[in-house]
This record gives C-alpha cells, structure tokens and sequence, in this order.
C-alpha cells in the first residue's frame, strides 16, 4: 500500500499521469470500501445492497444536526437568536429550537448577574497584587465647581436590561460604561463644590451621576442598566490633604464655638425677658394695687366728710372711738370708774382670751 492518501501509488503511476502524480478519490471506491468495512464490522450478516446503508447514515447524521438546534435558557439568561449573524429575536428562559448552525445560533448572555466597574482606583484583585489598593490620578482628580480639585473614587454597578442592544449595539460594553462614568461624575463634580462633595452633597452626587449615565446609555441605545453609583473615596489632593484636614478642623471649631454662644444666649436670654416680663407684672400690680387703696382712701374720706357734715357731734365721737379702738388694740387696759370711788373696776381680759384663743 502507498502512503497516499487518494488511492494505490502503482495504480497512479499506471495511469500515465506522471511519477507521484495525485488524483482526487472515486466515489464508488468509497463507496465499496464503507461496505468492506461494514461487513468486517458485523461478521456473518448480508448486508442490504446498494445505498441503502448510506440512507440510514445521513438520516441518523441529519437527525443529529436537527437536534442540535435545541438550547436552554437559564433563568439568568436572555436567548438571542442570530439567523447567519443577523439579530432575529430574543427568548426568555426555558427550552427552545432554532435551526441548526450554521442557518441560526444562539447566544445567552447572563442579564442578572451586577457587573461593577472601578473608577480611579484599582482593586487587588484587578492588578494581581495579594493586598491593596492602586490609585489611578488621571481618573480620579476632577476640578469642582470652586475651582478646587477633589480626588475621588467610585464603583459603579449595572446590568444587562436588553441583550440583543446589549451585544449588537455597543462594541466594547465595559469600556463604554467606564468612559460614561468619568464623564458624568465630572460633569456632576463640576457643578459642587468640595466642600459639599466631601460631606453633605456625596449622596446627591452619586444619584445625579447615575441619572446622567443612564440617559448616556440609554442615548446609546445600549441595552445596559445603571443600578447604582458608589463613592469609595473623596479627599482633596495627596500634596494638600494635611493643610486641608487643618482648615476643616479650624472650621469645626468654628461651628462649636458659634453652636456654644447660641446655646448660652439660648438659654439667658430667654430668662432675662421673663424676669423683665415678671418685674413688669409686679409693677403693673403695684400700681394697681396702690390706686386702689387710693381710691378707697379717698372715697371713704369723702363718705365720712359727708355725713360728719349732716352729724358733726356724732361723727365726732364715732371717729374718736374708731382711732381710740385702733391706738389701744394691742395694749393693756385698765379701766377705772371715778364714780366707783377711786377703786380699780374688775375687768375681762381680753387681749388675753384673744391669745389663749388662738393658741
């Protein structure tokens, strides 16, 4: 046997096509041969004549390649059907046939599973180091809207919402969403400043960054979801940073010192308006009070003027009695009756039941 692969060498050289001359293999032969093959393969057995075991070999391999147009969605995945490379349409999990490669294919990108892209920095994992982080300035220092520059990190996480937009309309997907990133965070730092970016604001600056990235990509058509922009770090600038922690903590000391003096003036000065409140209400009941004595003076003297007018004998003596009655109210008495003869009159002791009375 000659080591050709196309038939006997002698019988290439017979046939005057020159020395070592190759020609392409004659179908009978084959076909001869497959059956030689068969008959070694089952012994004993006629085998069916004519092309009849080449019937049942291209149905069994026309069988297979049917077959294999079934796929599997999984229930993380989106079918996209490519009919000779061109979108046809999309399927949802489970089981499902297009026809056979090369006609259609499918592909299934994984739709829910977060994918996260870093900006600025540079996780262990990312740059093979065992531990660690990598800072990357030319992504991370932006220029905010004071005119300060703020050296900021962030991850920003997304999904895929629609895979056919997702795999034929954007050529590098990562990349692109990267590239949006910078470009909105610097947007959004450009229109802050530092110190609302280092504090209070960062919140809003993660939500207004990812707003922007999603009308970008959604501009693009891109069939990719922004789920969620996360700042790791915003300091100012490595050269400055300690002048800059300086400032911040003057500053808090300035806020505690102005929060102090409000407190304390909170606290005195609406004490002192309700003392002045309470001196006010006792003057204006003073004043009230001694107008009142006043008036009553000055009516009951009137009343007495007037009937000392019409009874001048009488007012006289009751007016005496009255002012005796007050002058020797807390005094001891003794009464004595020239007409008892010189003796001293027995007498009650009041002032002395008074106080018994009391007690």
């Amino acid at each position: 046997m000659s080591g050709s692969p196309w038939g006997n060498g002698e019988n290439d050289r017979s046939s005057g096509g020159g020395g070592g001359s190759n020609r392409p293999p004659n179908i009978d032969d084959l076909a001869n041969q497959f059956q030689d093959n068969l008959k070694k393969m089952f012994p004993g057995k006629k085998m069916p004549g004519g092309n009849k075991p080449f019937l049942l070999f291209g149905i069994i391999i026309l069988g297979l390649w049917l077959a294999s147009g079934f796929y599997r969605v999984l229930p993380d995945e989106q079918g996209v059907v490519l009919r000779f490379g061109k979108y046809v349409n999309q399927t949802q999990p489970g089981l499902h046939y297009h026809l056979p490669y090369p006609i259609e294919t499918a592909l299934t990108p994984k739709v829910t599973r977060v994918n996260r892209i870093d900006v600025g920095y540079r996780s262990a994992s990312d740059t093979g180091r065992a531990t660690g982080v990598s800072d990357v300035p030319e992504e991370s220092l932006m220029l905010t809207g004071d005119e300060n520059i703020v050296d900021i990190d962030y991850s920003v996480f997304w999904i895929i919402k629609d895979a056919g937009k997702f795999l034929f309309n954007i050529q590098a997907p990562e990349d692109t969403v990267k590239s949006v990133a910078e470009t909105a965070m610097r947007e959004v730092i450009a229109k802050n400043g530092i110190q609302s970016i280092l504090t209070e604001g960062r919140a809003q600056v993660e939500i207004d960054t990812q707003n922007i990235m999603q009308e970008i990509l959604d501009s693009y058509d891109s069939g990719i979801s922004i789920t969620q922009v996360q700042t790791q770090k915003a300091d100012p600038p490595k050269e400055v940073i300690d002048a800059f922690r300086d400032v911040q903590a003057a500053k808090a000391d300035k806020e505690r010192a102005q929060n102090e003096a409000e407190a304390y003036a909170n606290d005195v000065i609406p004490r002192a308006r309700g003392e002045a409140a309470q001196i006010l209400q006792q003057a204006e009941a003073y004043k009230r009070e001694v107008v009142a004595l006043a008036e009553g003076e000055a009516s009951r003297f009137l009343a007495i003027y007037n009937e000392y007018r019409k009874a001048r004998t009488v007012t006289q003596e009751r007016m005496y009695l009255e002012t005796m009655e007050k002058v020797m109210a807390d005094i001891n008495k003794i009464i004595i009756d020239k007409k008892s003869g010189g003796g001293v009159v027995p007498y009650l002791p009041l002032p002395e039941l008074k106080k018994n009375a009391g007690n």
